[in-house]
């Protein structure tokens, strides 16, 4: 392993939560389908640990099409019962109902703004919200902003989006960099 600094949340032991930490989490991500699949996965973790989910990610790469919304968006009975046997993901019939109610609000969206990407982006005005917290405990589990797309997003219909796991969602997607002073991506980020 190598000597960087990380935040503290990184096991330095596990190499997937390394490479998600360097390399993902904290980017800004402007991509429709890749900001589904976040929103979808960020809800399937909802009481989980954020290993369980990462660990299982290409499974549920494989059995949701790739996080195609349209296709998603289009699953019925057949599809859930499928979904709800697949050992690879997490079998939770609320959370699987929800992805696929979800991905029917995500277009509805995505065909108001233009893109589901033009929306999100509105609630940290357009550009990533630099945070300068020193260490993991100053991370908050919510903000005004992932207050205000929880309100938002509910308003439409949206399950499995309160605030907290909105405010996953911005972290991961890069709309606040909340990557820890001292850790090497903060200052990679700024730029």
């Amino acid at each position: 392993m190598d000597n960087k600094k990380r935040c503290g949340w990184v096991p330095s032991n596990d190499p997937l939560y390394v490479k998600y930490h360097d390399e993902e989490w904290g980017v800004p991500l402007h991509d429709d389908r890749l900001l589904f699949e976040s929103l979808i996965l960020d809800g399937a973790q909802a009481g989980l640990s954020w290993i369980t989910i990462l660990r299982k990610r290409e499974n549920y790469r494989k059995a949701y099409d790739n996080f195609d919304p349209e296709k998603v968006s289009r699953y019925g009975q057949d599809k859930i019962a499928e979904l709800l046997n697949n050992p690879g993901i997490i079998r939770n019939r609320r959370k699987i109902e929800a992805s696929i109610h979800n991905a029917r609000l995500f277009l509805d969206i995505r065909e108001e703004f233009g893109s589901f990407d033009s929306y999100l982006w509105q609630f940290v005005g357009g550009k990533p919200k630099i945070n300068c917290r020193k260490s993991d405990s100053e991370v908050p589990a919510t903000s005004p902003e992932s207050d205000a797309m929880s309100k938002d997003l509910k308003k439409r219909g949206f399950k499995f989006a309160g605030s907290t796991i909105c405010y996953a969602f911005m972290q991961a997607a890069g709309l606040v960099n909340d990557h820890t002073t001292g850790c090497f991506r903060y200052k990679e980020l700024l730029s």
